[in-house]
């Protein structure tokens, strides 16, 4: 009970921090991770332990997911050379450069232990940075290149994390250890799109709301599940999942099912975070009441080290890349600037650079190693692979996340207003095809005149200004069931033809979703 209160009052406490956060203007993980090494620090709180095999499932694939259906692949495939850089390049370098450091720190570090704390820091969240960076309206492709390196760096650090951790168990490294998870990764793509499919033939036929969401609440850990008992990737599998099932969903699930789903995610992903956070506080406190002064001091110099490398690596790699590029021409220098000014370009890789924070990926890596209480063997050196993996949480969120708005402000970009566009064009489009759907014959007998007039104002505001709220219901509901329709078919073919990014696709459907909603409600 004692621990159940504690999570209900820390609940409590997340949310004050995220609206704080808010207020401030800095990514509530770093209020969290604060709250995390104070809740370590804080007499009388209760131990718990999570089973390590629960970690990954419960924390890592519902936000795997989250990240994966709002991904565009049309704007991947754009930038893809700087996301795969940093999603394979990058992750690669920080997990080397965090082994050598870590095991010319602690000589008694196993290369396994060490190379699987490089994977476990290797990754960085981007919803800290993006938490920011979407409310200073900064450039699109800045954004794609962030949450797109998140979404792969996830499956590309885990895939080295799982190899550690098997070359760990079989007490010496193994190249071909690491073929059966490079099989299995390869094996999860068709799994994916297998249980997407099922999904999509699924979803639509549930007509309660409370049992839709729940099913697709659900369905990601089983999904998850599946793939770890078939001995595949639940990463990749998840990824895939979630792609194909957000290609499938504006056909599959209906309004009244999508809006209160999306509600759902939001909350959800929240929660896992400050749980995150929680019980990584509650599992280091036994560490440190049992450290002695020498310990506590070996564990902050390797921790030290650890964030060194990680912050380093980052900072040193989009410099090499940034420079690459210009010197093969990928990204000649604007006109009237020098070498010595700061074109957007320049200021741009200064904030992919800083936008290193880690966060829920490594605390979740870093709770699933063996603890000798589920497992059957504690994994080498645990207890200082998780210090250093909350430290570099806690320093990358603290130190780059609070300083990440002035930075940003000092730096200036614009926003290229390329989603605005997109919007824009999507919108006209749309209207127009819902004008053309209540134009036709067949709706000759029904009362459009209505429809028709709401629509024109609607194009006519479109044209000449940013987008109001959703009109309310009104007359006509066969009608307008069919102009949505239209609308909806145009705003597919619009996305398949990579005419818009899944951005722009997501803002105009959750306006024709609450349109639909609108006009819906008086049969309830």
């Amino acid at each position: 009970m004692a621990v159940f209160e504690l999570v209900v009052g820390l609940l409590f406490v997340g949310a004050a921090l995220s609206s704080l956060a808010e207020r401030v203007n800095v990514p509530y993980p770093a209020l969290l991770a604060l709250a995390g090494a104070a809740l370590a620090l804080l007499p009388g709180t209760p131990t718990v332990t999570l089973d390590p095999e629960l970690a990954l499932t419960l924390f890592v694939a519902p936000v795997l997911l989250d990240a994966a259906y709002d991904s565009s692949p049309r704007d991947l495939r754009r930038h893809w050379r700087p996301v795969a850089g940093l999603a394979l390049g990058a992750v690669v370098a920080t997990v080397v450069a965090v082994a050598l450091v870590a095991r010319a720190l602690e000589p008694g570090l196993p290369w396994p232990a060490a190379v699987a704390l490089g994977a476990i820091v290797a990754p960085p969240d981007a919803a800290a940075a993006t938490a920011v960076l979407k409310r200073l309206r900064l450039p699109h492709r800045l954004l794609v290149i962030l949450e797109g390196e998140s979404l792969l760096n996830d499956a590309s650090s885990l895939l080295v994390y799982r190899w550690a951790v098997a070359s760990a168990s079989a007490a010496a490294f193994s190249a071909w250890s690491g073929v059966p998870i490079l099989l299995g990764s390869l094996a999860s793509v068709p799994l994916g799109l297998l249980l997407a499919w099922v999904l999509a033939r699924t979803i639509g036929r549930i007509q309660n709301v409370a049992i839709a969401v729940i099913v697709q609440f659900l369905s990601t850990f089983a999904v998850w599940m599946l793939a770890e008992r078939l001995h595949l990737s639940g990463i990749i599998t998840v990824v895939v999942f979630a792609v194909s099932v957000a290609r499938r969903a504006s056909e599959s699930t209906p309004a009244r099912l999508r809006v209160p789903a999306y509600a759902v995610w939001e909350v959800v992903v929240f929660v896992l975070n400050v749980l995150a956070f929680i019980l990584v506080g509650l599992q280091l406190k036994p560490i440190l009441q049992h450290l002695t002064a020498p310990q506590l001091g070996r564990y902050l110099l390797v921790a030290t080290g650890v964030c060194v490398a990680v912050i380093g690596v980052r900072v040193g790699w989009v410099a090499i890349w940034e420079l690459v590029a210009r010197l093969n021409g990928r990204r000649p220098r604007p006109a009237g600037t020098t070498a010595s000014s700061w074109d957007p370009a320049s200021r741009a890789a200064v904030v992919v650079a800083w936008c290193g924070m880690r966060g829920i990926v490594t605390l979740a890596a870093a709770l699933a190693l063996p603890d000798g209480i589920h497992d059957s063997a504690v994994f080498p050196e645990r207890d200082l692979i998780l210090f250093c993996a909350f430290a570099v949480v806690l320093v990358t969120l603290v130190v780059q996340g609070l300083t990440l708005t002035p930075l940003l402000r000092r730096l200036a970009l614009e926003d290229d207003e390329l989603i605005e566009r997109e919007v824009r064009l999507a919108r006209e489009q749309t209207i127009q095809a819902g004008l053309v759907a209540l134009s036709q014959p067949d709706l000759a007998a029904h009362d459009t005149a209505f429809l028709r007039s709401k629509y024109e104002a609607r194009l006519h505001k479109a044209q000449a200004a940013p987008p109001s709220t959703p009109e309310n219901g009104a007359p006509g509901a066969t009608p307008h069931r069919q102009a949505l329709d239209a609308e909806r078919r145009t705003l597919s073919e619009l996305r398949a033809r990579g005419v818009i990014g899944d951005d722009a696709f997501h803002r105009i459907e959750e306006e024709l979703d609450w349109a639909e909603l609108n006009i819906t409600a008086p049969e309830r």
